[in-house]
């Protein structure tokens, strides 16, 4: 890789130091959620009703998560449009199958690269392509959603 870093240098493919910083959060995202996820199976716990009846603490986390949520996928189809960014559903599909917290940072990592390559700057490797298939050269299509 070259350049890199957290300012977001150029590197291969679009890979910069800001999309590896998302996607390093998507895979601790996707880690920490599934460990308590897997242990809620394997203890056959009632997962809606853990998240519905264990007090108000938790009833404000899942409102908080539910309406961040609900902002989160307006961001991604807006600025999936904006960016050109093709196959959007999958990450919106991904929040309640996965995680919210892997879903977001997923999507942070690659408007990353759809942002290098708009800007020209993504070289070797994808060629400039970004996660949802667009190149620098499609980027104003629109094609999202």
């Amino acid at each position: 890789m070259t350049g890199g870093g957290v300012n977001g240098g150029m590197s291969r493919g679009g890979w910069n130091g800001r999309a590896v910083f998302f996607l390093v959060v998507a895979i601790v995202g996707l880690v920490g959620t599934w460990t308590f996820n897997i242990a809620a199976i394997v203890g056959r716990r009632n997962y809606v009703g853990d998240w519905l009846q264990s007090g108000p603490a938790v009833l404000s986390l899942t409102v908080d998560v539910l309406i961040a949520a609900v902002a989160v996928v307006a961001f991604m189809l807006f600025e999936s449009r904006r960016l050109g960014m093709r196959r959007v559903w999958v990450y919106v599909v991904l929040i309640p199958l996965v995680a919210l917290a892997f879903a977001l940072p997923l999507f942070l990592a690659m408007r990353e690269r759809a942002l290098v390559a708009r800007r020209g700057g993504g070289t070797g490797g994808a060629g400039g392509a970004t996660a949802g298939g667009t190149t620098a050269g499609d980027a104003n299509t629109g094609g999202a959603a």
